[in-house]
């Protein structure tokens, strides 16, 4: 009589293949799932980094536009997304927030007045909570908030010129943003 646990494997195997295939049937493959589209932005729990004006929850539901960037002077996606951030907020206007984590204050604070300050509100997430609280995966991730503080997109990734014009141009001519959820770029993560 044969034992039942050899047939464990190849059962686990092919349900595990199965996962994989299904996710690959997906609209866009590569796309990370956010929970936050369509919501309200999570409270936040920040501390002032330096003497840079602090991000608050009420800044979020000040009308207009604006993006929230997650970023680390550790990660180097973030630096490789740095001079687009800072083209989008000096050349265009586009009101950037930044959370940073993971990070010494004296480090970020060094990194920003190094490679230039895109951010017109800045806080720091020492406990690591917001970033759980956004659903962050990895640095940078960038969200899309509207005049009422509720997320309308998430993109996973640094900013290519390519996604400037794709989705966060449209955004800020209060055009729909598709996809909900954006794929993540050829550089992820820190």
């Amino acid at each position: 009589m044969a034992n039942p646990l050899m047939f464990l494997p190849p059962i686990l195997f092919a349900g595990l293949a199965a996962m994989f295939y299904l996710g690959m049937q997906r609209d866009d493959p590569n796309a990370l799932p956010s929970t936050m589209i369509g919501r309200e932005a999570p409270a936040m729990n920040l501390v002032q980094l330096g003497d840079k004006p602090l991000l608050t929850d009420a800044a979020l539901r000040e009308p207009g536009i604006k993006l929230v960037n997650f970023w680390g002077s550790w990660c180097v996606s973030c630096r490789v997304e740095h001079p687009m951030l800072m083209k989008m907020a000096t050349e265009m206007g586009i009101t950037f927030h930044g959370i940073n984590y993971d990070d010494p204050p004296d480090r970020a604070l060094a990194y920003l007045a190094e490679e230039g300050n895109p951010f017109t509100l800045v806080g720091q997430d020492v406990t690591g909570r917001n970033k759980l609280d956004w659903g962050v995966y990895g640095a940078p991730e960038t969200f899309i908030v509207d005049g009422e503080g509720k997320i309308l997109y998430r993109h996973a990734g640094p900013i290519t010129e390519q996604d400037l014009e794709r989705v966060f141009l449209p955004a800020m001519r209060g055009e729909a943003v598709k996809p909900a959820v954006s794929g993540l770029g050829a550089a992820t993560g820190g």
